[in-house]
């Protein structure tokens, strides 16, 4: 019989060390375990993301405004500076399947929603809603601080922060738990500092 070049014998070993690696970073960041919802309403201001085409006209001052409803849902603001002036939707978010309310409604466990940008009219088909998961709140968030949100497939990230910009030493802390969260540093875009 003859002996398998030592290339050929090493392929199945590279093979499963590369399928290893590539699905160990796009395993999804898991959401927190709880999310105050209280505390997490409010103005976030979008530091960086990942680009995407929905947010493709923004240049810059890209906030999200939280509000809790009577229903127990949340108004999803989003705001951005384009060439032609501002633009803004407004969505719902509500908790996605599997997502258990605590403490009186104040937490969500996980901290998994779901969010629709669709018309009021269209939102009852299923259809667009988004996965939205906070992954990751800095200490003092989410009262202050920044968070990290994704969802499961880590195709969509954004760093949302109470204030417009991160100091550097904030910055330092933001891409290195991004990259202990597999998160890929390459596609990260910071956001442009506002325009007075």
């Amino acid at each position: 019989m003859t002996e398998a070049h030592p290339l050929l014998r090493a392929l199945p070993l590279a093979t499963l060390m590369a399928w290893s690696l590539s699905t160990a970073s796009a395993q999804a960041a898991p959401p927190l375990p709880t999310l105050d919802v209280n505390a997490y309403m409010g103005r976030w201001h979008q530091v960086a993301l990942y680009p995407n085409r929905f947010q493709a006209q923004c240049l810059d001052s890209t906030t999200a405004t939280y509000k809790l409803l009577d229903d127990g849902r949340v108004e999803v603001a989003n705001r951005c500076r384009t060439k032609d002036g501002w633009d803004e939707t407004v969505g719902v978010a509500r908790p996605r399947e599997g997502t258990v309310r605590q403490d009186g409604g104040r937490l969500l466990a996980p901290a998994s929603l779901e969010v629709s940008f669709l018309p009021k009219a269209l939102r009852w088909l299923g259809v667009g809603w988004g996965k939205y998961d906070v992954v990751h709140l800095s200490h003092g968030a989410p009262q202050s601080g920044w968070a990290v949100v994704s969802e499961p497939s880590k195709q969509y990230l954004w760093v949302l922060s109470r204030t417009p910009q991160l100091d550097e030493a904030q910055w330092t802390a933001v891409t290195a738990e991004l990259q202990r969260m597999g998160f890929d540093l390459q596609r990260l875009k910071r956001e442009a500092p506002p325009r007075g």
